[in-house]
């Protein structure tokens, strides 16, 4: 599986279809073990080169092949183990609709067109995501996201949040981009709902990324973090002090709940 290019900078990408889009944040030099192949599906170059340009930032994305009807996509999948299929709509011959209609066991599809009308018929054959041209990125961003999550949930992998730990660092998705975190740096880490909170001291802003507490528990050492509620794990060398079953980390007061604070006190030595 390849790598990205080690030096990646913020640039302005090109226009396509008459839109400028905006300066991004790319993706640094990561090496997955979970990636998806995918191929794109269009009898526009243009729209080709615009699929291809956003596969290109996404880490856990494999362009196989750009097709420019559905019989080269064809060839393609009776050739190569393909997870994801980016499929426009119109297409000369065989439509996008049934070119999908003809698959016994098909791969994950996102639709990609310009007409809106044909969204109700995509869902109605349980595509991932239906994206209308011009592609805005972080739609994009958003659509194959959903598709990497439901591929590591069919697999039973739990690494659809986070990338594989770089010797002390982690990477999360954050505002589009991956974010490093130092785990050395790590103060605490508070869950909300589909989404946690990941405490730094080198900043007073955290950092904010989808994902499970039970995800994030997993991937962090197992002697330095502790869970001491459902809703928070917290650095056991960050800690100040603890006073009627509340642990200080800097101004933060964190509840231990009763039915962790048994096994919290004999992790401390209490």
């Amino acid at each position: 599986m390849p790598f990205l290019p080690a030096h990646i900078e913020n640039q302005e990408l090109h226009t396509i279809f008459g839109v400028k889009a905006q300066k991004l944040s790319f993706f640094p030099r990561l090496y997955l073990k979970n990636m998806l192949n995918c191929i794109a599906v269009d009898d526009e170059s243009l729209a080709l080169d615009l699929l291809e340009d956003n596969i290109q930032k996404i880490p856990f994305l494999n362009l196989i092949k750009r097709c420019k009807n559905a019989f080269e996509a064809v060839d393609v999948l009776q050739k190569e183990h393909i997870d994801l299929i980016f499929l426009d709509i119109q297409m000369p011959g065989i439509t996008g609709v049934q070119f999908l209609q003809s698959l016994k066991n098909s791969p994950m599809v996102i639709f990609v067109t310009a007409y809106q009308q044909y969204a109700l018929e995509g869902f109605n054959l349980d595509v991932i995501d239906y994206l209308l041209k011009p592609i805005d990125f972080e739609r994009f961003l958003k659509a194959v996201n959903k598709a990497y999550e439901l591929y590591n949930l069919r697999s039973g992998k739990q690494t659809a949040e986070i990338v594989e730990p770089v010797s002390d660092s982690i990477f999360v998705n954050a505002d589009y981009s991956l974010v490093k975190i130092k785990i050395n740096e790590i103060t605490f880490i508070e869950g909300l709902k589909d989404y946690i909170k990941i405490h730094v001291n080198s900043s007073a802003k955290p950092v904010i990324t989808r994902m499970t507490m039970k995800g994030i528990e997993e991937k962090l050492p197992s002697a330095g973090f502790f869970r001491v509620h459902k809703s928070f794990i917290i650095s056991l060398d960050k800690i100040e002090s603890i006073r009627n079953l509340k642990i200080k980390i800097g101004t933060a007061q964190i509840p231990v709940s009763e039915h962790y604070s048994e096994d919290f006190f004999k992790a401390i030595g209490q």
